[in-house]
């Protein structure tokens, strides 16, 4: 079947006016010989989002290649009759799924078809009342015992973007999915796309639509992390700013800080109410530059102690603390410092309770959490990248990754968790201020106890995704003897397997001293990305702090000689 063939046969098919005005302006264009349009239905047509483990993630518009009604249609007809043919499914009552979708452009059309197909397909089907963050539908995935989840976002994608998420129950314990079941998965999708039409599909309106409890349930269980102890019977809440960066934490969040006693806090209003156009930044992800600068103007007009950023779906934390030594007067906290802050005090936790349990990262984050997790004698392992693999790790009670995702409630959700992480980040904020002390005071101390640690990150986007096969078949094929005048001693290739890693396209770099370089694609863009850390555990903290960020820099400015 040509290019033109296959968008004749999805425009037949879609039942969504906005893409069938793409493709009835492309396809004639295209037909009459314009190269322009022939082009643009190529990339429409000539490959398809693949269901992997982070699901569908892809730019919202017409064809098999964009996120659209007819592709969710598929992948909810699919994923339906993989459900009701898993083993696990009792064969006296159907598979069960709660769908939850947030405010971006169509989450909700494609949450209630998915609804909808999944309900004609014989699954039972649970959906969230209205746009809510993702923790709070993986933790209705636990809450109802459901089956499975689906959540429709694409968290801090850029605006265009939308995507569908996929939790398992039962076994699963609530967690994402991971291989072999993502390729199980696709197969089932690409059966319904190959023999169905989108709109012979049953259908049926017979679902649920979930009540407040889940909400409901969602805040008090994280506002029961806030805790006074005899160590810290006292919490003076901190003068902070929040913003939902257009997204949809705002209701949920307010809700979770009163109910743990944290204060009001003053919001971006410019931000706070969700909007799928996000119209105040280029990138609704709070790393990106600029994602922020809102957030420090609020926060010096309200003198502020504190910046509480979620990403649009609420399962990333950005925090920022005031620094005069910036032009802004606020520097936002790494993934990797807040990550470290975290873990010192879920150790802390675990040595007042007495209890035994295991902490985890990505192995692209600091090793800052494995020195705290020795120093207190806690079990520590490094995972894959992305909390699918963090999150089933066992008898885990901490675990972040340094792309701002941290889970500090285990056993309520199995994934990456903003307001929690806030909720927790908040409480240590006021136990410090209540002592007289600061964040930035806290982290001294930090890396005079377990040492300084410094990161940085090299992230090159491309246009031609050939370029990313090429540069790590460039660096598999040539490693480099040194980086940035430092040495490599060791080179690991995740290519084939390494130890219990399963093979993954992963290039780590030791360094002569300790250092280390790992390069690696994006799940979720077309990018590559490298992470850089190094440590230092001589000398004063400001000693310590220079020589780490000296070999940081050193090691930066060489692989963007390499990379870019």
């Amino acid at each position: 079947m040509t290019t033109l063939d296959r968008a004749k046969s999805w425009l037949e098919q879609d039942p969504d006016p906005e893409t069938r005005a793409e493709l009835e302006a492309l396809i004639p264009a295209a037909e009459g010989g314009d190269a322009a349009a022939m082009d643009a239905l190529r990339d429409r047509f000539d490959t398809r989002l693949t269901f992997g483990t982070a699901g569908l993630r892809g730019e919202l518009g017409a064809g098999s290649n964009r996120m659209n009604r007819v592709l969710v249609a598929q992948a909810a007809t699919g994923f339906a009759r993989w459900l009701l043919e898993r083993d696990e499914a009792p064969s006296t009552e159907p598979p069960s799924v709660v769908i939850g979708y947030d405010g971006r452009v169509n989450s909700d059309v494609f949450a209630r078809d998915s609804a909808e197909l999944m309900a004609g397909a014989g699954v039972r089907v649970v959906l969230l009342p209205r746009a809510l963050p993702t923790p709070v539908l993986a933790f209705a995935v636990r809450h109802l015992g459901m089956s499975a989840g689906v959540m429709v976002t694409a968290s801090h994608n850029p605006p265009r973007d939308n995507g569908y998420k996929v939790y398992l129950g039962g076994r699963d314990g609530g967690s994402q999915i991971v291989a072999p079941t993502d390729e199980a998965i696709h197969q089932a999708i690409l059966a319904v796309a190959e023999t169905s039409v989108v709109g012979e599909l049953p259908r049926s309106t017979d679902y649920a639509l979930a009540d407040e409890s889940v909400v409901d349930a969602y805040v008090d269980r994280t506002a029961a992390l806030v805790t006074r102890t005899a160590e810290s019977p006292v919490i003076d809440p901190v003068r902070f700013v929040y913003t939902a960066m257009h997204g949809v934490g705002w209701e949920v969040a307010r809700r979770t800080f009163a109910a743990a006693g944290l204060g009001e806090p003053t919001v971006v209003a410019e931000q706070i109410e969700p909007d799928g156009t996000f119209p105040t930044v280029a990138f609704p992800n709070p790393e990106e530059p600029g994602a922020m600068d809102l957030s420090f103007a609020t926060a010096r007009a309200a003198d502020a102690e504190l910046i509480i950023a979620n990403d649009p779906d609420a399962d990333r934390l950005a925090v920022a603390i005031p620094d005069p030594s910036t032009p802004e007067g606020w520097r936002r906290l790494s993934g990797n410092e807040v990550g470290a802050l975290l873990g010192w005090r879920a150790a802390e936790r675990l040595q007042r309770e007495e209890r035994q349990a295991k902490f985890a990262a990505s192995l692209v984050s600091s090793p800052a959490l494995a020195a705290v997790a020795g120093a207190y004698g806690v079990s520590y392992s490094d995972t894959l990248t992305g909390f699918k693999w963090i999150s089933r790790v066992g008898g885990l009670a901490y675990g972040y990754e340094e792309a701002l995702g941290y889970l500090v409630d285990p056993e309520k959700v199995r994934d990456k968790d903003g307001i929690s992480a806030a909720v927790d980040l908040l409480a240590l904020a006021g136990e410090l201020k209540a002592a007289g002390r600061t964040l930035a005071e806290h982290q001294r101390n930090f890396d005079e106890r377990f040492g300084a640690f410094a990161s940085a990150q090299v992230s090159l986007r491309v246009t031609d995704l050939s370029r990313i096969g090429a540069i790590m078949a460039a660096l598999r094929d040539n490693p480099p003897n040194e980086i940035g005048g430092v040495r490599v001693s060791q080179v690991d290739d995740f290519s084939g397997g390494f130890g219990v890693f399963p093979p993954s396209d992963i290039l780590r770099f030791w360094m002569h001293g300790g250092a280390r370089v790992i390069v690696r694609p994006s799940g979720t863009e077309p990018k590559v990305k490298v992470y850089i850390d190094a440590s230092s555990d001589q000398g004063s903290v400001d000693e310590r702090r220079a020589a780490a960020q000296a070999e940081v820099a050193a090691l930066e400015a060489g692989m963007r000689q390499l990379i870019v």
